[in-house]
């Protein structure tokens, strides 16, 4: 049962930027992007962390798994996390008529109701009652989030309850200990040993575990396979035929000891037979996952290196841009607004045929909600961001109420705005746009960066049409193999790692990238619930339980469900070729990649744009009246 909303994430513009609504049409509202306060976990130091366990009886024990396991969210936790859960919820109890949760307040809390009567309103209306057995409140253990309803006691009730921090330092855990465990396994296998840590890591990530019972065969003399073993747990025996038939054993191998590694390589008639003794845990990895994970991960046209002529173009442009002061521009009008920030187009008061996009940010916001590491971040990698695909950064400014980024302007207006207009688009026009993003995620993946919020919202167009990235509030350096545990994105685009909390990387980007090919080419994303909880409880159901709309053809269907896979490791574009593995599918067929890269080819749109001063294609904002406090004192922003 959830009870939750969403706190409004806040910091930005082009991307979150709210419509005025046209009055006699349904409004198609811009989504609201999520960012948890940032995790206070360090990754290193987990294993570490002692967790607090309390006592429970068994029926408390069996009555708490079974309410996680009947949980939409809970029961896709693995059931080790879920007895670790179980373990660390601690007792509560409250009289009749207390409030558990009350609306408007922060929830970080998660309950199961043992005994008693709860009833839940919203806005003084009673919506249900909860009775024993049943979870609520479990959004606020993904993210810090307003209670979107009450929860009072009907009755005297006792409660079981674990906080996000709990929660997050089970789920982060588990997960890392297994991770590093399963690569030191692999790391021990001779043939692995001179493989890159990153490739290490994704193998960790594919390997699954399989459990045997005493005498079961393994592998069977004689027969084919493709499959290699690691034995994590327990003792199998080896065995060969002699000549008169019998089986005799070779050898015994034990924790850590792996056999078939010759099926990865191709040679798949097994020449002997593997039986466990007592019960075995293996690590299983199958000649394809194998096959699509060992090879060169490097994207070649990604690491191509600028030419002289770019850095002399680069440098000349950084030498301009050191120069200008806020001074030199004047305001012309506002091209979007978000929480806390807008954008203006501006232009150059000494040469009036040059115009920018200036994003204004609001100090005091950023740092009454902590986003201070989102903002530097994002001007770090914006900075450095230079492909044709990703908006321009050319250079920051700050006074004592704002901080101000220098834009590239793009006046074609965007994406959001035309999907919303048109409805959807059809396979033509959402392959050019979706290869303009493909392009700016290629770019950026190969350097260690994951976006983190691809959407309609945050997608501009140019005057020629050609779309391009905006708004890098939530992109991160991971660097190459390594994962990041905090949780941001937009409810309807978030991989199911995220929400599960078992640390994404690049490969988040490349489920949304199936959400988005899926919402141009029918109108509507495939993930959706009335609230952000159901929203999430509906991901984790899979791509496989969505019903694709006629108008998606077999082809992109298939494009969508590959990009969609719930395993990162299994995803198109999280395999050694890269993002080469997306630009080949069939979907792609015939699609001039480099006329695309060049800008040579026709976009499916090309944007009537009357000068570099016409905002005609952006929606009409009021001027900003409120005046932000100054903000001094803070020593955060000096590197702006």
């Amino acid at each position: 049962m959830e009870t939750e909303g969403i706190n409004d994430d806040a910091y930005k513009a082009w991307g979150t930027v709210q419509s005025p609504a046209a009055p006699d049409e349904p409004q198609r509202t811009k989504r609201q992007a999520i960012s948890a306060e940032p995790t206070a976990l360090d990754p290193s130091q987990l294993t570490d962390v002692t967790l607090t366990s309390y006592c429970k009886n068994k029926e408390s024990s069996e009555l708490i798994q079974r309410a996680l396991m009947d949980n939409d969210f809970m029961k896709h936790l693995e059931h080790g996390q879920i007895l670790t859960i179980m373990d660390c919820m601690h007792p509560t109890s409250l009289a009749k008529g207390c409030c558990v949760i009350q609306e408007g307040d922060d929830g970080s809390t998660v309950y199961v109701l043992e005994e008693g009567m709860v009833e839940v309103t919203k806005q003084g209306k009673k919506i249900c009652t909860i009775g024993q057995g049943k979870v609520f409140g479990e959004l606020a253990i993904l993210y810090n989030c307003t209670r979107t309803a009450t929860v009072t006691a009907l009755t005297d009730i006792k409660l079981w309850a674990i906080d996000r921090q709990g929660f997050q330092t089970i789920m982060m855990r588990t997960g890392l200990i297994k991770h590093s465990q399963y690569t030191d396994f692999l790391r021990s296998v001779p043939s692995f040993q001179s493989l890159p840590e990153d490739i290490l890591s994704k193998l960790a990530d594919v390997l699954e575990e399989t459990h045997y019972s005493d005498s079961d065969y393994i592998i069977r003399q004689g027969a084919t396979g493709d499959t290699f073993f690691i034995i994590s747990e327990g003792q199998v025996k080896v065995s060969q035929q002699n000549s008169n038939d019998e089986q005799v054993t070779v050898k015994t191998l034990s924790k850590g000891d792996w056999f078939g590694e010759q099926a990865l390589k191709g040679e798949d008639v097994r020449t002997a037979s593997v039986t466990a003794v007592g019960d075995v845990t293996c690590l299983v990895i199958d000649r394809e996952s194998f096959k699509q994970l060992i090879g060169g991960l490097d994207d070649v046209h990604n690491k191509q290196h600028d030419s002289d002529e770019v850095k002399a173009k680069l440098q000349a442009e950084g030498d301009f841009f050191s120069s200008v002061s806020l001074n030199d521009f004047n305001i012309i009008c506002t091209l979007g607004m978000g929480g806390f920030s807008r954008v203006e187009l501006v232009q150059l008061k000494n040469d009036p045929n040059r115009s920018f996009a200036l994003k204004v940010l609001k100090k005091r916001h950023i740092l009454d909600t902590s986003q201070q590491g989102h903002i530097l971040s994002e001007r770090r990698i914006m900075m450095e961001a230079h492909s044709p695909f990703i908006i321009r950064l050319y250079r920051t400014f700050r006074d004592s109420k704002y901080l101000y980024m220098l834009l590239e302007a793009c006046l074609g207006g965007e994406l959001w705005t035309l999907l919303r207009d048109r409805g959807s688009f059809d396979d033509g026009t959402t392959r050019f746009y979706t290869g303009c993003v493909i392009e700016a995620l290629a770019f950026l993946h190969s350097r260690g960066i994951i976006y983190r919020d691809l959407k309609p919202e945050n997608i501009i167009l140019d005057h020629r049409g050609y779309a391009k990235l905006v708004d890098f509030g939530f992109a991160k350096k991971v660097g190459l193999g390594k994962k990041t545990w905090t949780f941001c994105g937009t409810p309807e685009y978030v991989a199911p790692e995220i929400i599960l909390n078992k640390g994404h990387d690049s490969s988040a980007d490349c489920w949304s990238l199936g959400i988005l090919v899926f919402e141009l080419l029918s109108g509507s994303p495939p993930f959706s619930g009335s609230d952000p909880m159901k929203t999430y409880n509906i991901i984790l159901r899979g791509i496989d339980m969505i019903e694709f709309p006629k108008k998606i053809t077999k082809s992109a269907a298939n494009l969508i469900k590959r990009l969609c896979r719930d395993n990162p490791s299994e995803r198109l574009g999280n395999q050694k070729n890269g993002v080469k593995d997306i630009q080949k599918h069939k979907w792609f067929e015939g699609f001039n990649w480099d006329g695309l890269r060049q800008g040579t080819i026709d976009s499916p749109f090309t944007p009537t744009v009357d000068g570099p001063l016409d905002n005609s294609n952006f929606d009409y904002f009021p001027e900003d009246t409120e005046e932000p406090p100054p903000d001094e004192e803070s020593g955060w922003d000096l590197e702006f």
